[in-house]
């Protein structure tokens, strides 16, 4: 049995529409202590803006972010998983990919968001690890010693 990114997942995602400026955007991130938004557009994800995209665009360009439109500023093509992703693949995924957030995507509908942090905090990671880990041990759980 592996573990699934569904397993683990942020199931209550922030998003904001390409057409919302940067302001809109950053009141959005501040009011709920986040840092980045999955930017929609006609009801499906199409990238993602994080604070690093809003300073290096916006405020290092000396931009207005009362008129800039977050889809002129969202890292994109959006990478995504599958609720169904392996939790290692969606790791390679987002090493490969050089992203720390995973949009989890089926039929173009958004379900969740995978993080780094979230992989890491999840007790069922670390059960998955250990049965891993234990199951390759050449001694049975019966016969290990206790100090």
């Amino acid at each position: 049995m592996s573990l699934k990114v569904k397993d683990v997942m942020v199931k209550s995602v922030i998003t904001v529409e390409a057409e919302a400026t940067v302001s809109e955007a950053a009141e959005l991130m501040s009011k709920h202590e986040i840092g980045c938004l999955i930017v929609m557009s006609k009801g499906n994800p199409v990238g993602m803006v994080t604070e690093r995209d809003m300073l290096k665009r916006v405020l290092l360009k000396s931009k207005d972010p009362r008129k800039v439109k977050i889809g002129r500023i969202m890292s994109k093509p959006l990478i995504v998983g599958e609720p169904q992703t392996d939790i290692r693949d969606a790791v390679r995924l987002m090493v490969e990919g050089k992203i720390k957030r995973l949009p989890i995507v089926e039929d173009n509908n958004l379900l969740g968001l995978v993080t780094f942090t979230d992989i890491v905090r999840s007790s069922a990671y670390f059960e998955h690890i250990i049965s891993s880990f234990c199951s390759k041990c050449p001694w049975k759980k019966s016969q290990a010693v206790s100090h």
